[in-house]
């Protein structure tokens, strides 16, 4: 019987405010301020009981959306670190993230952090990401940073395996114990949980949970994949 409510793309912890912090020295104001358009609300919500989130909560006006309008404040900074083609990838990603701040007194992300990011929103496996999609990643690592934050009291950039197990839960994945505890041997070291490892383990669960809630059309909980579908979708990310 498969666990219920695999949803779970980062809705607000119990207690939580609603609105993302903001990366130091990215546009809209000092960390802790609200995030322009949608970037400020709640990572797509909580999750029904019992069933996914509806699809397209964690993409809000991703695909298909009108260009940015030419006011947007994430457009300037948008245009500023994309390369010529007028995307971003993984270095691009890394030094943004870097020259903002964004960490705050937690170590930089790592290259291989940025690349698992921008994979989980690369629907067409360019290894960039354009403008709406850069957009996105600034809501959900607000929703993360902001649940790290809730466990990690004392700034030490780590938190301790049980409290990991806590912030999985309070994003509304259910997954089994022997599920966790794999998911926690794979992302801690020396018994703790540093806030790139954890980014990279929120960004991992919400894209393998995206992938997997595409196939279940019948929300069962269950899923038949071909042997090549199943690698492209666990070795993308």
């Amino acid at each position: 019987m498969a666990y219920p409510g695999y949803g779970g793309y980062g809705g607000p912890m119990p207690g939580m405010p609603a609105q993302g912090m903001h990366p130091q020295g990215m546009p809209g104001g000092p960390m802790g301020g609200h995030m322009p358009g949608h970037m400020g609300g709640p990572m797509g919500g909580a999750p029904p009981q019992g069933g996914y989130a509806p699809y397209g909560g964690g993409y809000p006006g991703t695909y298909g959306a009108p260009p940015p309008a030419a006011n947007d404040p994430m457009w300037g900074y948008f245009t500023a670190i994309a390369g010529q083609d007028g995307e971003v990838d993984a270095e691009e990603l890394q030094r943004c993230l870097t020259q903002a701040g964004f960490t705050g007194s937690y170590n930089p992300f790592s290259l291989d952090t940025c690349r698992i990011m921008i994979a989980m929103l690369d629907r067409d496996y360019t290894g960039k990401m354009g403008f709406n999609e850069f957009k996105d990643l600034f809501t959900a690592l607000n929703g993360w940073k902001q649940n790290f934050m809730m466990f990690d009291q004392d700034r030490s950039g780590t938190v301790e395996p049980h409290e990991m197990t806590q912030a999985i839960n309070a994003m509304g994945y259910r997954v089994s114990p022997q599920a966790l505890n794999a998911i926690i041997k794979r992302y801690n070291k020396g018994g703790r949980v540093y806030f790139d490892d954890y980014v990279a383990c929120c960004v991992k669960l919400r894209a393998l949970t995206d992938n997997f809630r595409r196939r279940d059309t019948m929300q069962q909980g269950s899923v038949t994949f071909q042997y090549d579908d199943f690698i492209l979708c666990t070795m993308a990310i």
